[in-house]
């Protein structure tokens, strides 16, 4: 996907100035920058989920020109805290991934039902089938969203803080998972995060918002700097060289 001279007005308040965002086929882009940056900003106008002037393409396509079902087709959004029916099943939910497909006034079909029974079982969750959603710890939950994204058969996959509220080990557990499936299904992968050190671990490249305008961007190493963090975020840090990517510490003054 691609976007150019992305600019984002909300209430009157220019929350994203001229975005340019380039994620090739396969890749896992990461969006960083401080509380108000207009990373989820950023995120929803790719998903086609607020207005914005300059221009978006999904795999070569504008948005602009693509239908609501048809961009659906295309990218699955989870967002921060998706919206949970109350009293919902899991598999009535991630069904809810398949609308795309199923006609006005109609039902789900057999081959809808069996990609929904193929996701769950992919991601380990045919047992909560049944369950309610809402009953489910957080990184149940989490990969519970994964799975109605999956369902929907999109090929760019956009996270916003997809590890937000979770424990270090249930991170780990989703962000693995997002990293398999990317491979293994050849997805686009478009995220935001706030853990810079977790941030800089998974992504090919990063994206560093500041004040609604792009910063920095490259590989985690480039933009990972400390000399970044101290002028975009304010922060003492020292930036450690890490195994997969650049380990971000705070240091006390």
């Amino acid at each position: 996907m691609s976007a150019r001279s992305v600019t984002v007005a909300l209430d009157d308040r220019t929350v994203l100035r001229g975005a340019d965002l380039d994620v090739g086929a396969g890749e896992w882009v990461t969006i960083i920058g401080p509380n108000g940056a207009g990373k989820s900003t950023l995120l929803r106008a790719v998903g086609g989920l607020l207005p914005f002037t300059g221009s978006i393409e999904l795999f070569g396509t504008p948005i602009t020109g693509l239908r609501r079902r048809e961009r659906a087709r295309l990218v699955a959004t989870v967002p921060q805290q998706p919206t949970v029916p109350p009293g919902i099943a899991v598999l009535d939910y991630v069904l809810l991934g398949r609308t795309p497909y199923i006609p006005t006034l109609g039902r789900e079909s057999r081959s809808d039902l069996e990609v929904v029974h193929g996701v769950l079982e992919r991601l380990d969750l045919t047992g909560f089938a049944p369950r309610p959603l809402e009953r489910l710890s957080g990184g149940e939950r989490q990969r519970v969203f994964l799975a109605r994204a999956l369902a929907q058969g999109a090929t760019l996959l956009l996270l916003d803080e997809p590890t937000a509220a979770l424990d270090i080990g249930h991170q780990q557990e989703v962000l693995e998972l997002v990293d398999e499936l990317r491979r293994d299904r050849g997805l686009t992968v478009l995220t935001t995060m706030h853990d810079l050190s977790v941030a800089g671990e998974y992504a090919d490249r990063l994206v560093l918002l500041a004040g609604g305008r792009i910063a920095a961007a490259g590989k985690p190493a480039e933009v990972l700097t400390e000399e970044n963090l101290a002028t975009h975020y304010g922060a003492r840090v020292r930036v450690i060289p890490g195994e997969h990517g650049p380990l971000v510490v705070p240091v006390r003054s």
